[in-house]
């Protein structure tokens, strides 16, 4: 059976939504909104928020939960991660999958994180991640919609991705009027630690410096990554996932979480 750690990514620095992690949501930073999401379904004392900032680590205090300071010039959450578990657990005999649960995703079921761990030890996967259904065209061909390529068979949820881009895939050479065969990339993710470690001590793939998408980099490394399908990601199905721009975050305080 795995032993898991759960990692809440975070930093303030943000382009579209400064001091994010801070933002205050019915009473409750956004922070430890996501923090409390995370603990209904994972022990506590496997729960770390990974920090780009003191304040951030200073405020977790507030709330009972452990965070990690982490080098703010670090380059993704990715790497944030693992900066943090090589400071949890450094000779790696603690823990050997990871849970990355974003910093910002509010409304974000956490009760995906326990299929995503059963299906990485289930199909021996080195990373586990989520995907939707694709119905609207124009979604297919937008670049800032994140496509997987997946064999799925009718009644089939979870197989192995084949690749990710942001251009339109599989290519519908027959212009089916139905889109079963494409999904949606949602950055949720489950790793195998080694299979972690092994990705970020790597170089940036090129079809991930092509695509600026990171998961091509663990393809291009022979790794192996599922996505398993779901209808939906949310806690609160008219609520935004999460939050990253002042628009979401006034959306975001309509609901209580």
């Amino acid at each position: 059976m795995s032993k898991v750690a759960v990692l809440i990514p975070t930093r303030l620095k943000s382009t579209r939504l400064p001091n994010k992690p801070l933002a205050m949501i019915n009473g409750k930073t956004l922070i430890q909104h996501v923090y409390e999401h995370a603990i209904k379904v994972h022990p506590a004392e496997d729960v770390y928020i990974a920090a780009g900032d003191k304040e951030i680590v200073d405020l977790a205090k507030t709330f009972g939960a452990k965070a990690i300071l982490t080098d703010a010039s670090l380059p993704s959450g990715t790497d944030r991660i693992v900066a943090a578990m090589n400071e949890i657990d450094p000779k790696g005999e603690k823990y050997d999958t990871v849970v990355n649960f974003q910093g910002d995703g509010i409304n974000v079921d956490p009760a995906l994180n326990l299929r995503l761990v059963n299906l990485l030890e289930k199909t021996g996967a080195d990373w586990m991640t989520v995907g939707k259904k694709i119905t609207d065209p124009e979604q297919i061909k937008n670049p800032a919609t994140v496509k997987i390529a997946l064999g799925l068979r009718d009644g089939e949820e979870c197989g192995r991705a084949l690749y990710f881009s942001r251009s339109p895939i599989p290519f519908n050479r027959d212009e089916k009027p139905e889109f079963n065969f494409a999904y949606w990339h949602i950055g949720i993710y489950v790793y195998k630690r080694k299979a972690l470690e092994a990705f970020v001590k790597s170089p940036v793939g090129v079809l991930e410096n092509i695509e600026k998408l990171e998961q091509l980099r663990a393809l291009e490394q022979g790794m192996s990554i599922y996505a398993l399908i779901v209808p939906s990601i949310k806690l609160i199905e008219d609520a935004p996932a999460d939050i990253n721009t002042p628009e979401e975050l006034a959306e975001a305080q309509k609901f209580l979480f």
